[in-house]
């Protein structure tokens, strides 16, 4: 399903969030890789959790495909931290897009009215254009194994 803020082919806007380590992650500086923008409503939800554990148990074949996958969600930095550290993620990026609240959610069509953002997975290719995009229900765990196939050569 595509929207207003975000359709295949298009070129991704560059953003810059803080990851729950409080490092910077830049969107434009991952030129030829594939990034894997997965979208989650909210931390400390059981399907958000199994969404962000798929991540972290897939990232050897994310790498294996050239890809950085990362989770986004409107909380804080502090906030991701905790949740990293409750649910064992070592490896995977979770991204705040706490401020401006859900800037970069907006800026994709993704930010729903009760303040947090769809639940959606976004490829972008080696080249910054948008290659795939799927809203998928509040309740929904994203088949991971959809994506990991869309990432083949």
């Amino acid at each position: 399903m595509e929207n207003k803020g975000i359709g295949v082919g298009k070129k991704a806007k560059d953003f810059i969030l803080r990851d729950q380590k409080g490092q910077e992650f830049i969107l434009s500086e991952y030129p030829g890789r594939k990034v894997l923008l997965s979208f989650h409503p909210l931390a400390w939800t059981p399907i958000c959790a199994n969404q962000m554990k798929d991540l972290e148990k897939n990232r050897k074949i994310f790498e294996r495909y050239n890809t950085v996958a990362v989770g986004l969600s409107v909380d804080s930095v502090p906030c991701k931290a905790a949740w990293a550290k409750s649910l064992k993620i070592h490896y995977t990026r979770l991204l705040a897009d706490f401020w401006p609240h859900g800037a970069v959610a907006k800026s994709l069509g993704l930010l729903r009215t009760e303040g947090f953002s769809e639940r959606a997975n976004i490829i972008i290719d080696e080249k910054g254009k948008v290659s795939f995009v799927k809203i998928y229900p509040i309740k929904e765990l994203p088949d991971i194994k959809e994506i990991i196939q869309l990432l083949m050569p």
